[in-house]
């Protein structure tokens, strides 16, 4: 599954962010770091689904 949010936040980095967290503070924030710029909000996706993998 965690390879799988992986590829969901290289595409679309907030639902990356939603299967791992749900509708919380990471992922409004990862929607304003997706709206000002792609990159960003990959790369928060990207840490935040590494930080909440079990």
């Amino acid at each position: 599954m965690s390879l799988l949010r992986i590829l969901f936040a290289i595409i679309l980095p907030p639902l990356g962010v939603f299967l791992t967290v749900g509708i919380r503070g990471a992922f409004w924030l990862n929607i304003l770091l997706t709206l000002l710029g792609f990159v960003p909000g990959i790369m928060h996706a990207v840490w935040i689904i590494a930080k909440n993998d079990k």
